[in-house]
């Protein structure tokens, strides 16, 4: 693959992870309005009897305490929109890499050791926080998926520096 190739590569696997990254960010923010369409969509009709019981409760249990929660104290949904925030600041890092990934690849390290932290992180504190086990699972999936891009775009980094 030539240098010119590997950039482009490279650009577009980063800017995949960043593009994830804020869409992440943006659906902390509507929290409230996305449990309830979660929790409508999953008890419809055709979907309820197809989904795993255990599914239906926890979202249910979600949508209560998100609806309580939020509603009697407001401040809580700051949280999760300091959380949007935070996606929204990783993903800024990674302009560096966009630009200049030879000599910015640590950022690219760096998310790829965060995308693994992802799940001791879920599996430690899911439990602490009450978190079924099978939701713990689709958290760390986020690290799981995340990682890949980063490691293509690391691997093809590592051919760019080596061509230069």
């Amino acid at each position: 693959m030539t240098a010119r190739r590997l950039l482009f590569s490279i650009r577009l696997l980063i800017l995949a992870f960043m593009v994830g990254l804020v869409a992440s960010g943006i659906t902390a923010i509507p929290l409230v309005h996305e449990v309830a369409m979660l929790k409508r969509w999953v008890h419809a009709p055709l979907l309820a009897p197809v989904v795993w019981p255990g599914l239906l409760a926890w979202i249910d249990t979600v949508h209560q305490g998100v609806t309580q929660g939020y509603g009697a104290y407001p401040f809580l949904a700051y949280g999760t929109d300091w959380l949007a925030f935070g996606h929204f600041a990783i993903a800024l890092a990674f302009i560096g890499p966009l630009r200049d990934p030879v000599r910015n690849i640590w950022v690219i390290e760096f998310g790829m050791l965060i995308c693994l932290l992802v799940i001791p992180m879920a599996l430690i504190m899911g439990p602490i926080r009450g978190i079924p086990f099978f939701w713990q699972l689709i958290d760390s999936s986020f690290g799981v998926i995340g990682v890949v891009p980063l490691w293509l775009s690391w691997r093809m980094t590592k051919q760019l520096a080596a061509t230069a």
